[in-house]
């Protein structure tokens, strides 16, 4: 059975992963490139967005197993052709979602603070906290979560684009051999690792003081 609080952590997952991928496209779009917009995923309707294991299954499994959020929504067509500098505003595109993660943390963490202090709530999962109160913190701690998460340097990830944008391409020789390898790097360090978790953990730990202190 899931409880409320585990039902705002998966809501709050799936709408902020939808919402990074929103990210990208705009971004993209402002830069020439009307591929997302064409393919209708500048919408906020969800449907479009939604890859069943990338945005289901595994924040399912992610919220079961008191995981780190983990997950990704179907990945937003980019046509770097029509960009119009192509490899400066590859790098934008590529950093919009995980700023908007950040900005979206930083939002949803001042409400989550007015609003669980207001409740007198000591904690997410202190009884008087509200239901909006405990949705705004888990939107929050993911966003958080999801910024750390697609900034590390390991395909596919954001954090690879930009390091295969700013570095030489000369000097990414062993780079690019490891690429096919990316998921299998990333599917180890959240799920049969602690490494991102301990990457983490002081972040969430600043934030979570901020929130209810």
């Amino acid at each position: 059975m899931i409880d409320r609080i585990d039902a705002c952590y998966f809501a709050a997952l799936v709408v902020s992963i939808i919402l990074h991928e929103i990210a990208h496209g705009v971004v993209a779009l402002w830069r020439g490139d009307d591929t997302a917009k064409r393919a209708g995923r500048l919408t906020l309707n969800p449907v479009p967005h939604i890859d069943p294991l990338g945005s289901l299954i595994l924040p399912a499994l992610a919220v079961l197993g008191n995981l780190p959020a983990f997950g990704w929504a179907k990945p937003v067509p980019v046509n770097p052709a029509k960009l119009r500098n192509r490899r400066r505003d590859m790098v934008l595109v590529s950093l919009a979602g995980p700023v908007t993660n950040i900005v979206l943390m930083v939002v949803f963490a001042v409400l989550a603070r007015i609003v669980l202090r207001g409740n007198g709530a000591l904690a997410y999962n202190d009884p008087r906290a509200s239901l909006l109160g405990v949705l705004l913190f888990f939107l929050a701690v993911v966003n958080l979560f999801l910024a750390a998460f697609n900034l590390l340097p390991i395909p596919p990830l954001d954090g690879a684009a930009l390091v295969e944008r700013l570095v030489p391409a000369r000097k990414l020789g062993l780079y690019h051999q490891i690429a096919p390898y990316g998921m299998l790097i990333i599917f180890g360090l959240v799920f049969f690792t602690n490494a991102f978790g301990n990457l983490v953990s002081p972040l969430l730990r600043h934030l979570d003081d901020f929130i209810v202190g």
